[in-house]
């Protein structure tokens, strides 16, 4: 069954109290997709780890408990998710282990070269140009930084049926893995553990 057109809008950009509903919902549904895109990974102790898209920010006490001597940050376009993310990790933030702040993907607020890993998991389906973006991330990485991107690509035609193209943009793999590659990365795709799970690739920037 397709999502309906406003459920679909409170997911690229939550507001008011539905906002709140549908944040719930998404901690609850990205769970598992986190974790399976957290352990591949790979995050060390002293890691630098950006989370693009953090929603409300679940992922980044998870994050956080492996880059136990590094440091977290997490952004999103929305003020509310920054909100609920920064409740939810209110006590990182006060140690000053993660950070969360209101941003683009196409404009991050960060040095180059700042992190060693990121993680963006079912959130490309809101950005209109995959270049700009893949190459604002690979400028805040490390050479050598990992970034692991989780999606549900058009190659699976449940993607299409479930969610209204007006609101999600759907991409092959191929046309995912070519955008990584001409912004700098080298993709590789982990095997799936079933065949139905949403395509996940670990991409590293170049040196």
């Amino acid at each position: 069954m397709r999502r309906p057109r406003f459920i679909a809008d409170q997911a690229r950009h939550a507001n008011g109290p539905l906002g709140r509903l549908i944040a719930f919902i998404m901690a609850r549904e990205t769970a598992a997709p986190n974790r399976r895109a957290i352990d591949e990974l790979e995050v060390s102790a002293t890691d630098a780890v950006l989370d693009i898209g953090c929603g409300p920010g679940a992922a980044l006490s998870e994050l956080a408990a492996r880059a136990l001597k590094g440091r977290v940050a997490g952004i999103d376009p929305s003020p509310l998710m920054v909100r609920l993310a920064e409740r939810r990790n209110r006590a990182l933030i006060d140690e000053g282990r993660t950070t969360v702040a209101r941003a683009d993907v196409s404009a991050l607020p960060f040095p180059d070269g700042t992190f060693d890993k990121a993680l963006c998991v079912h959130v490309i389906y809101f950005w209109d140009d995959l270049g700009p973006c893949f190459r604002e991330i690979a400028r805040v990485l490390k050479p050598g930084g990992r970034i692991a991107l989780l999606f549900r690509s058009s190659d699976d035609p449940r993607s299409v049926r479930s969610f209204p193209t007006s609101v999600y943009r759907f991409r092959t793999q191929h046309e995912v893995e070519a955008a990584l590659a001409a912004a700098g990365f080298t993709v590789k795709s982990p095997q799936p553990v079933e065949p139905q799970l949403p395509t996940l690739l670990i991409a590293t920037r170049a040196g």
